[in-house]
């Protein structure tokens, strides 16, 4: 097995939707905002070669929303999903599968493309796509606080495909583990990877970056925040006595995290990148 972190592009979202409740003076002092409120934010996937299987998870937002849509978001920086993917080795035909954690654009957007003649397609024609079925027809059917996030042109297509498939023994069929959480959004699915004897989470809207350790430090996204305090308080206890490493998803800077255990709870201890943990 190897692993392989995925840029596929960068965004900016305001600062105070990211952390809730907790005042900017706190949350600043790790993720510092523009003059407009904004955050730098990652959309940062994984890849993992097993055999003849090439598993990404996650996909980013894509490119295929309009110029207004986009502006909303601030893209900055030069990484795409197709040049990373080139740049490990790969191209899109060569994904065996692809896992959604969750159906929020800025993770499955870029599973589908517009193609020449205008119409929607998945972007890896040769993969199944994975979810939890539970969390599909939540996203089928977005309740309103959600709806702006759960676009149809990210969804519809991949069911209309025929490649969709539900996640039900994860270890039987992705080969790796995969805890549940439901306070973000409705059964959200974190990979977990045992890889040259360590345990990876893939962090996702869990632990969006760095910055959201603290227990308190919920994102006004989350549907359930209270859930979702009381999942966080429970995976980062057993992850800081497991020794788990977590990889993170939207953190600009920190791609790969340990932690620590402090008087105030689990906090980064160090940052790497795959390939300086790990050797290349």
């Amino acid at each position: 097995m190897r692993l392989y972190a995925i840029e596929t592009g960068h965004f900016k979202l305001d600062g105070g939707a990211m952390f809730g409740v907790v005042p900017k003076t706190l949350w600043e002092r790790t993720n510092p905002a523009d003059q407009m409120n904004r955050i730098k934010m990652a959309a940062r996937s994984l890849l993992i070669e097993d055999g003849k299987r090439l598993i990404l998870i996650d996909t980013g937002l894509g490119n295929k929303q309009s110029e207004k849509f986009f502006s909303n978001y601030a893209l900055w920086g030069n990484f795409d999903l197709n040049s990373s993917l080139k740049k490990a080795g790969f191209h899109s035909d060569d994904i065996t599968d692809v896992v959604f954690t969750h159906l929020h654009f800025d993770h499955c957007g870029g599973a589908i493309v517009r193609n020449k003649k205008g119409f929607y397609e998945p972007a890896f024609k040769n993969a199944r796509f994975w979810s939890h079925k539970d969390h599909w027809q939540w996203a089928k059917e977005p309740n309103v606080r959600e709806a702006a996030s759960f676009l149809p042109e990210n969804i519809l297509p991949i069911e209309e495909s025929g490649q969709l498939n539900f996640v039900e023994n994860a270890m039987t069929e992705l080969g790796f583990d995969v805890l549940l959480m439901d306070g973000h959004t409705e059964k959200q699915l974190l990979p977990v990877i045992q890889y040259k004897g360590k345990t990876i989470v893939f962090a996702a809207d869990l632990i969006p970056t760095a910055g959201h350790l603290p227990v308190p430090y919920v994102m006004g996204y989350d549907t359930r925040p209270l859930l979702t305090l009381s999942e966080k308080k429970g995976f980062l206890s057993t992850a800081v006595k497991e020794d788990y490493l977590l990889f993170l998803e939207h953190d600009a800077e920190n791609e790969l995290i340990s932690l620590k255990n402090t008087e105030k709870g689990a906090r980064l201890d160090q940052s790497f990148s795959l390939d300086t943990y790990f050797g290349s």
